[in-house]
């Protein structure tokens, strides 16, 4: 089969990594494949195309309003002026209304594109961040051991808001110059092909200028956009961890650190000013120098008799309107390789794809019999290695009756936390199969799988919220009565019902209204809930005191009685509601028997039983 590999070796527990961090300005950036940017942009648009059409005709009548200005001008100075010398008002009182029409009428039709715009522009942006968050929910957590919380926190928001800036400003830019150029030099080529050909041939410098900017810029904002989310991911790890922080006195270490990457940040950014200024200061040059040169040609030929006047100053008016957006196009390009670089990024995490996928033919698992029956658990030839090495499951071949409570023990890094992650499927075995009732883990949608199998880790995390919310994600469909009854189940109700609200207590972020114990005993409750088949519990009993452990241990014995359960633990104390014991070294089982005969044996597990009476002592 396909091997799937996770995280570094060095522990037993995914996620934990031995050495120095990694530096974001080198791992920030997911890579992204040839033409998804694109292909994302075009995937954001193409439900919206038929409002981008009507937003592109509106800013097309627009300028061809606005653009319109100097050719009545050049009419009133050689039509309209001298027929009013002849005491004929007509022409001068037309151009006058033209031009009154115009402006009304360009400031209509920009309203309607600002107003059409700016909805296609949310409706984008809404439909990236839903995009981001369900994707970034889909992957694996081999993918979020590897890549931080603070950089798809960057993905969501910087990047987003770059990408918000480019369609609320630089796209209108874009198109409102490219369309006075169009205009502007079919304009002055109708009014006079001379001085139509010298303005569009004093393009060509600005578009080498516009091009070597554009270079430039792509590496200057690719760097800028790594830079500050380098800033960010630092910002949430450290108030994560702002308890180890404070414990370690690491303030001083930390703002060093955060330091330099702000120092990093703020010379990136100026950068990116700097190659601004040097492109509006060469476009400008340009604009200037070809607009004194066609004025001073313009009146030479005036003073000559072979240009109008009338058609000289629409000229100088319409080059002027020509040169003018040069400084416009910066802004855009500023705004564009920002997005363009926040956009890769964007499409790179999005390229991503689980390495746990769905199956494309699902399977179910066989009916269960029975009240509280269990699921048969088989490890077939299954290997495991890390994504950069390091074998932690060499050969593992393992069969779990339906209905026992297997707990597994062992020094750290034995592979006991990895046995557990591979049977609830966080990650696939490199080779080999898991079996849950002779049915793939594999072929199993996730719904399913999580029917099947529930696991309780470590770490009780719940969601802000009340607690009865916490525990209804188990079965959000479960009423207040089966909330409470899990609860008493686990010998959690007591402490609810002391709360403030009882259930309808906000635990606040991260549960952290509640003891460590208090939210173990929560997630027991949400896994029981559940009502699985196969439990895991990893480590679940760690945050418990002496008294909360053997209150759980009592209230397990009858909820796991017919269940499959999996128990991996520290504490000796948790095996003793264990049908049968797992002693695991280096990935293979090195002891397998019931508590009491290994006890009294002279192996390793009674080894490890003795050492546990010792320091209880």
């Amino acid at each position: 089969m396909t091997a799937t590999t996770a995280t570094p070796p060095g522990t037993d527990r995914p996620g934990e990594r031995t050495g120095a961090p990694d530096d974001p300005f080198d791992h920030d950036a997911l890579p992204s494949p040839p033409g998804a940017t694109a292909a994302l942009l075009r995937s954001l648009l193409a439900p919206m195309k038929a409002r981008v059409v009507v937003t592109t005709l509106l800013l097309l009548l627009q300028q061809a309003a606005v653009q319109a200005g100097p050719l009545l001008v050049a009419y009133a100075i050689d039509s309209a002026v001298p027929a009013f010398r002849r005491d004929d008002l007509g022409p001068l009182i037309a151009v006058a209304a033209g031009y009154l029409l115009c402006a009304a009428a360009s400031g209509g039709l920009q309203y309607a594109f600002f107003r059409t715009s700016a909805q296609v522009n949310q409706d984008v942006l809404l439909d990236l961040r839903g995009r981001i968050f369900r994707h970034a929910q889909a992957l694996s957590v081999d993918f979020h051991e590897r890549y931080t919380s603070g950089r798809l926190i960057s993905r969501s928001t910087t990047d987003v808001e770059s990408l918000r800036e480019l369609l609320d400003e630089g796209l209108q830019e874009l198109v409102t110059v490219i369309l006075s150029f169009v205009y502007i030099s079919a304009m002055l080529l109708w009014l006079d092909l001379g001085l139509g050909a010298v303005a569009v041939a004093s393009l060509v410098p600005l578009y080498l200028l516009v091009r070597s900017y554009r270079r430039r810029a792509a590496r200057v904002y690719t760097q800028r956009s790594t830079a500050i989310a380098a800033v960010i991911v630092k910002f949430v790890e450290t108030m994560n961890g702002i308890r180890p922080v404070r414990a370690f006195r690491r303030e001083s270490a930390n703002d060093a650190d955060f330091r330099v990457l702000n120092h990093r940040h703020e010379r990136t950014n100026g950068d990116a000013l700097l190659e601004m200024a040097r492109y509006v200061v060469g476009s400008r040059l340009v604009a200037n120098t070809a607009v004194a040169g066609m004025v001073l040609w313009g009146a030479y030929r005036v003073a000559g008799g072979t240009l109008a006047l009338g058609v000289l100053a629409a000229a100088v008016l319409y080059l002027r309107r020509l040169y003018d957006p040069i400084d416009r196009l910066g802004m855009f390009l500023n705004s564009y390789q920002s997005a363009a670089a926040s956009l890769e990024k964007i499409a790179g995490l999005l390229a991503q794809t689980p390495s746990v996928p769905e199956p494309a033919t699902p399977r179910e698992l066989p009916a269960l019999a029975g009240e509280h029956p269990g699921r048969e658990v088989v490890f077939d030839g299954v290997r495991f290695a890390y994504r950069t090495g390091g074998e932690v499951l060499p050969r593992f071949d393992l069969t779990l009756p339906a209905g026992q409570t297997v707990a597994v023990v062992g020094s750290t890094g034995a592979g006991k936390s990895t046995l557990a992650m591979l049977l609830a499927r966080f990650y696939d075995p490199s080779e080999g199969r898991v079996l849950l009732d002779g049915v793939d883990l594999r072929d199993l949608a996730a719904p399913e799988l999580r029917r099947g199998v529930v696991m309780v880790t470590q770490e009780a995390f719940l969601f802000s919220g009340t607690v009865a919310e916490n525990i209804a994600i188990g079965r959000p469909e479960a009423s207040r009565e089966e909330i409470e009854r899990a609860a008493k189940a686990i010998g959690a109700h007591d402490f609810i019902a002391a709360l403030p609200d009882g259930y309808d207590t906000d635990v606040r972020k991260r549960g952290g209204r509640i003891s460590a114990g208090q939210r173990q005993l929560v997630a027991f409750a949400r896994a029981l809930l559940a009502d699985p088949a196969v439990l895991i519990l990893d480590e679940a009993t760690s945050s418990l005191d002496i008294p909360g452990e053997r209150a759980v241990q009592r209230a397990m014995a009858t909820v796991l009685r017919g269940r499959t359960a999996v128990v991996i633990a520290h504490r000796l104390s948790t095996v003793e509601i264990a049908d049968r014991v797992l002693v695991m070294e280096h990935g293979r089982i090195v002891e397998d028997g019931a508590p009491a005969g290994l006890v009294a044996g002279t192996g390793r597990f009674a080894d490890l039983h003795r050492a546990w009476r010792d320091s209880l002592a």
